[in-house]
């Protein structure tokens, strides 16, 4: 499916600072791993989109930005976990297994819809 070009071409940019936020957050440095996991993220698809946007205009294809009712509840389901992680200050492992879990789903629904 496309979807899965897409999550794989996402991987692949968030990589690197993946990697870096999961390196300081076994420093015990989560602050500095929360900013350069959301802090990437944010850039990346804040620079993505346009870009698409703008290269559409010579592609023949049309362009798609939407997301179905089950990616806006997963969607939704991790903004209300990562307020939940980030808000008081600390997480816990058990905050970190759940957005692994709402990632996985992410990925097996798209693999698999």
């Amino acid at each position: 499916p496309q979807a899965v070009v897409g999550v794989i071409i996402a991987l692949l940019v968030l990589a690197p600072e993946s990697i870096a936020a999961v390196k300081a957050a076994a420093r015990d440095q989560v602050q500095t791993g929360l900013n350069l996991a959301y802090g990437s993220s944010m850039a990346s698809i804040g620079l993505t989109i346009p870009a698409i946007a703008v290269a559409s205009i010579w592609l023949d294809g049309p362009l798609t930005l939407g997301l179905t009712q089950l990616q806006i509840v997963l969607l939704v389901m991790t903004v209300f976990v990562s307020i939940l992680t980030v808000v008081p200050g600390r997480s816990k492992p058990l905050q970190g297994g759940v957005h692994l879990v709402l990632f996985a789903a992410f990925v097996f629904l798209s693999i698999q819809p």
